[in-house]
């Protein structure tokens, strides 16, 4: 069994209201040996609609709290200290400076925003199709790569399906492969990872982000090193479908998986 939850959010991102400890007691509930909490910190995020909310994260009280939860439950349970950065190319310093100020164990680089755009809303596929749509979220992600190396996996790199208007109905690996294929190199290259992230799986789309195929090339490819996270915001989806990733990677041809802990990577067999 898959052990280790490394994508997870709480209300101290405010797209959660879910307190930190019932996380906690949900993965020991479950039988995990560690959890990774990564909170949103996306700066700069576009405030298309009225109600858009903030996505910076207040670190301070953030660490704060976990430090001392992780105390609390050290016997149970290792928790772990990470963040969401949400790419953007304006931001390769702020993020730098960021990063250097606090001791994560572990850091997420996600496409939230592509073009300054949030693919979540409407204006972002306004006047292209949904295939031009989601080949310049893909040529997005690998100028991100190129420009920045405050991170440790590239998170839910097929990100946009959840959200396009036909969602994945239309989508596979083999449509967009030129340009995945060159975003996994230039992973592979730069000694950074991707994750298996379940939220595809919650959102109803029948595969986990990025599918099984692009987890396949992946490792076809030459890439190790990969994460995997519920991408959890309240307790019933932490380690979720975490049995089914286990054979996604097993069918994938990898017999580990990944975890971090002060930025440095350890195997865990399957």
């Amino acid at each position: 069994m898959i052990r280790h939850d490394f994508h997870l959010h709480t209300n101290n991102s405010n797209d959660s209201e879910t307190p930190m400890a019932q996380m906690i007691e949900r993965g020991i509930e479950l039988g995990l040996s560690a959890m990774c909490f990564t909170e949103h910190m996306d700066m700069d995020f576009p405030r298309t609609e009225t109600d858009t909310p903030s996505f910076e994260v207040d670190t301070d009280a953030y660490h704060a709290e976990l430090c001392t939860l992780k105390e609390k439950y050290r016997k149970q349970i290792n928790i772990l200290f990470g963040v969401e950065l949400g790419l953007q190319p304006q931001l390769v310093q702020r993020h730098k400076d960021y990063v250097d100020r606090y001791p994560f164990d572990f850091i997420i680089g996600s496409s939230h925003v592509a073009e300054g755009l949030d693919p979540f809303y409407p204006p972002y596929y306004e006047g292209r199709t949904e295939d031009e749509a989601y080949q310049a979220y893909f040529e997005d992600e690998l100028n991100n790569i190129r420009l920045f190396n405050t991170y440790d996996i590239y998170g839910h790199l097929d990100y946009i399906v959840r959200y396009g208007p036909n969602k994945n109905q239309f989508y596979t690996y083999q449509k967009f492969s030129d340009i995945i294929d060159e975003i996994l190199r230039e992973l592979i290259s730069r000694g950074k990872g991707i994750e298996v992230n379940t939220g595809g799986l919650k959102y109803g789309l029948g595969h986990p982000n990025p599918t099984e195929d692009i987890i396949k090339r992946y490792h076809e490819l030459g890439g190790e090193i990969i994460t995997i996270g519920s991408d959890a915001h309240i307790p019933q989806y932490v380690a979720y479908e975490f049995a089914r990733v286990e054979s996604i990677l097993q069918q994938s041809g990898f017999r580990y998986y990944t975890v971090f802990e002060n930025r440095k990577a350890e195997f865990i067999k399957l």
